[in-house]
């Protein structure tokens, strides 16, 4: 999966727009009655990016991410200020190659895709790996 750089988040561009926010949970399996009340309203700046300074969004490309829910044209959010560790979802360079994979660290330092059709990505003596971020959220369409 290829990402393309987005930039980062401009604190001052930030727009304050908070939405309704209903604090039942919806269930997506049987219905039931929902209390149907406004709880309080939630800023989605706010959720998504906690520390706007070191915050920057990438869209996707490619389907070895699917298999943990991340498709192609999907964005997103990454923070660069979350030490990367075991399991997390990363925006890497291997070799100057931008890639988004699941950080493994044991028994060894790989990137797994998601996807039983592409191999990790073992990171070798003399290889250049930098990290670029933790993917904390994701911004998907889910209209056609």
């Amino acid at each position: 999966m290829t990402v393309t750089l987005l930039g980062s988040v401009d604190v001052d561009a930030l727009s304050k727009t908070a939405v309704p926010f209903y604090s039942e949970s919806v269930p997506c399996g049987f219905p039931s009655p929902a209390a149907g009340y406004e709880d309080t309203r939630l800023d989605l700046n706010e959720l998504c990016i906690p520390r706007p300074s070191s915050t920057y969004m990438v869209r996707c490309d490619g389907d070895s991410m699917n298999g943990i829910g991340i498709f192609a044209g999907d964005i997103l959010v990454v923070d660069r200020s979350i030490k990367a560790k075991h399991g997390d979802t990363v925006v890497a360079a291997v070799d100057g190659a931008f890639t988004v994979k699941t950080l493994a660290l044991k028994p060894k330092v790989q990137l797994l895709p998601q996807n039983r059709r592409y191999a990790p990505i073992e990171i070798k003596e003399g290889s250049d790996l930098q990290l670029f971020g933790v993917v904390t959220h994701l911004v998907r369409a889910m209209q056609r």
